[in-house]
């Protein structure tokens, strides 16, 4: 590839990367600080116009800022590395805290489109139609929304960190755990399980 549209392509996937992952981990730290405490707020008679008129917009741009983030990640990937003609292969310490980024994206990317969105989706219709939300759909869509939140932490950090502080593979389970167990107490707390 020349240099020049390699670097536009750098440019392109790196912005839509930083652009949507913004969004997307916005959405998902609103989802969890501000909409699940005031959700507990809202009267019975409002519940219907709510769920079905902010939630699937807020849930629209969740899911679809998710899929991008990690597309454009893996944009990035090719620039980088595989156009290169290397493959990620993960000798240096920045590689090594990047890829794990990229891990935990997946993982968040999948618990976006196969836990939360079906849960949240069979919860809106029900809602739309008078019905009561099936109860385990919705534990299962808070629950993975929980578990990506504390994924974020480590998954910011890996990010935002790997040409700073690049980590070991000891340091990456080590700092890693510590930030996903921050994470965890952070939207715990703020949710008041405890």
């Amino acid at each position: 590839m020349p240099a020049d549209l390699s670097q536009w392509l750098h440019l392109v996937f790196r912005w839509t990367h930083f652009a949507a992952g913004i969004t997307w981990i916005g959405l998902l730290y609103w989802f969890n600080l501000v909409n699940v405490p005031f959700a507990k707020t809202v009267e019975a008679k409002d519940r219907p116009t709510y769920v079905s008129k902010l939630i699937p917009s807020a849930l629209w741009w969740f899911r679809h800022s998710a899929w991008v983030t990690v597309l454009a990640g893996f944009g990035l990937i090719y620039v980088l590395y595989w156009n290169n003609g290397a493959f990620l292969a993960l000798a240096e310490n920045r590689d090594k805290t990047i890829f794990m980024g990229m891990v935990l994206g997946v993982i968040m990317l999948f618990n976006v489109w196969r836990l939360i969105w079906p849960n949240q989706r069979t919860v809106i219709e029900a809602t739309i139609k008078g019905e009561k939300p099936d109860a385990q759909a919705a534990k299962i869509a808070l629950y993975a929304s929980r578990v990506n939140f504390a994924l974020s932490a480590p998954l910011l950090l890996f990010m935002a960190g790997a040409s700073h502080f690049p980590l070991d593979w000891s340091g990456i389970v080590i700092i890693g755990g510590i930030a996903a167990l921050i994470g965890a107490l952070v939207v715990l707390r703020v949710q008041k399980v405890f």
